[in-house]
Order: C-alpha cells, then structure tokens, then sequence
C-alpha cells in the first residue's frame, strides 16, 4: 500500500515539475507585458486608468512571482518559499522599525500611494518589494560570478556582490519611489552633507545591514545539498533588472533628474557587460 502511495506521489511531482517551465515562461511575459503598460503610462499625461495604483501593485506582484520561479529552477520549492519568508520578514521588520524610530534607514513617512497598511505602519508592498530586490541581485551575482563558481570563495564573493547590487538597485528605486511616485517622504537628518535626490545616505547602509542580516539567514536555504551538474545561465534576472532599471529611468526622465537617468543607465550598462561576459564563460 505504501510504494502505490509513493508512486502516486512521484507521478504527481513529476507532473507538476512538467509544467514548471511553461509556468516560469507565462509569469516572465506576464511580467514584461505589465512592466511595459506602467512604462507606458509615465509617458502619458493622461490615462483611462486615471489615478489608479493598482498597474503599479500588480507589477510588484508579478516581478515577484518570476523571480521565485526563475530560482525555483535551481533550488526545491520549499527552500525557495523558505528564503522568500526570511526576506519578507526581515526586510518587513527593518521597515517597520525604520518608519517607527528612523534607525536604520534614516527618519521617513509613508503616504497612501503606497497603498494598505499592514501591520505596525507596513505598506503591503514593503515585503515584496525586499523579496524582488535580494531575488533579482542574487541571481544578476550569480551570472556576473559564473567563472568563479568551482572556488573555495565563491559563497562569500556571491554575499558580497548581492548586497552590492542591492544597495545599488535601491538608487534608482529610490528615485522611481520617492520622487516619481511619492510613496513616501524624507524628513531632514544630520547628514545634510550628502543625499541622492532628497534620499540620505544613511538609507543606503540600512539596506546595506539589513540585505547581510538577510543573507546571514537566508543563505543556509540557497545551498543546494544534491549534487548536481553545472545548470545553463539564467538570464531572466538580468532581463527583470534592466525592464525595472528602464522603468526607474523613464520616471527620472520625465521629472528631468538627468543625473539619476546618468547613474542608472551606467549601472545596467557595466552590469550587462560583465553578467553576460560571465554566462558566456
């Protein structure tokens, strides 16, 4: 009775695992066709959707859901649900804490266009938003690392580049959030010396600290304990990057900040070179 149970169960995983790369395809064009719709309506000074924010939340959600599929592809489903809950949590809880105490972001208030609240002043989105930024990173950092991938360093390289990439995605994030959308506003800090389009510096190392207290825990899960042949480049973090990267430009551009358009631009461009130049070895 037990092995007809087990066998049942296996043709079942095998079924399921059948479909997965359809459903990893239909969640990326998914993704591409609403980043391109909320592309689109910054260009436009009017729009049939009006006000709504809904096109934005919904392109949150799908940017999220391709990213934990394209992982999925490498890691068992649970490890991947397991990692994404850390994120959520931890990068939840500094939120929180930073809205609440400005520790260690820096002083900041949410507005309604962030949409509903959570818990304790928590935008919804905020835990999206983290679990997108450390998936799509991660996986940019393994393409750019590929070359690296049989080295005894490779697992503190591949820590230390995610959390690059993460602060560095938060510039024009920042920029596309703060200034273009307005789902929150900074208050005046100290540091006067030094922000990045009203955004203090001391942001940038909060997400810093949070991305590593992130990886401290999260890493464990990201191991794959099987072992494995080497799997074909992923390049659909890349591809996430660059449409997000376009969508944080465009908004720049139609608020005239030339020098984020700059800086944004710059980054995709050394990114790509060196991700694709590390796929390819």
């Amino acid at each position: 009775m037990k092995r007809v149970v087990f066998r049942d169960l296996a043709l079942r995983s095998n079924h399921f695992a059948g479909w997965a790369p359809a459903v990893r395809r239909v969640l990326f064009w998914l993704f591409v066709t609403q980043c391109m719709l909320v592309w689109a309506r910054l260009w436009t000074p009017w729009s049939l959707l009006g006000d709504a924010r809904w096109p934005e939340g919904l392109l949150l959600v799908l940017t999220t859901a391709s990213l934990i599929a394209s992982l999925a592809r490498h890691l068992p489903g649970q490890n991947v649900m397991l990692v994404a809950i850390i994120i959520a949590f931890i990068g939840g809880a500094a939120q929180s804490l930073g809205a609440a105490t400005g520790v260690p972001f820096g002083p900041f208030v949410y507005t309604e266009r962030f949409g509903q609240k959570l818990f304790s002043g928590l935008p919804w989105a905020v835990p999206l938003v983290w679990i997108a930024a450390v998936f799509v990173s991660r996986g940019v950092a393994r393409l750019i690392l590929r070359p690296w991938r049989r080295t005894s360093t490779y697992g503190f390289r591949l820590i230390g580049l995610t959390l690059l990439l993460v602060v560095l995605l938060d510039v024009g994030w920042e920029v596309f959030a703060a200034r273009v959308k307005q789902y929150w506003f900074w208050q005046p800090t100290k540091l006067a010396f030094f922000d990045w389009y009203g955004t203090p510096v001391t942001n940038f190392l909060g997400w810093a600290v949070a991305t590593l207290l992130i990886l401290a825990f999260a890493t464990p899960c990201l191991i794959n304990k099987k072992p494995m042949a080497q799997p074909p480049p992923d390049y659909s973090p890349l591809a996430v990057w660059l449409l997000l990267s376009l969508l944080f430009a465009t908004g720049a551009v139609v608020q005239q900040l030339w020098l984020a358009v700059g800086v944004i631009s710059g980054i995709s461009l050394v990114l790509t070179v060196f991700a694709v130049r590390g796929a390819r070895w």
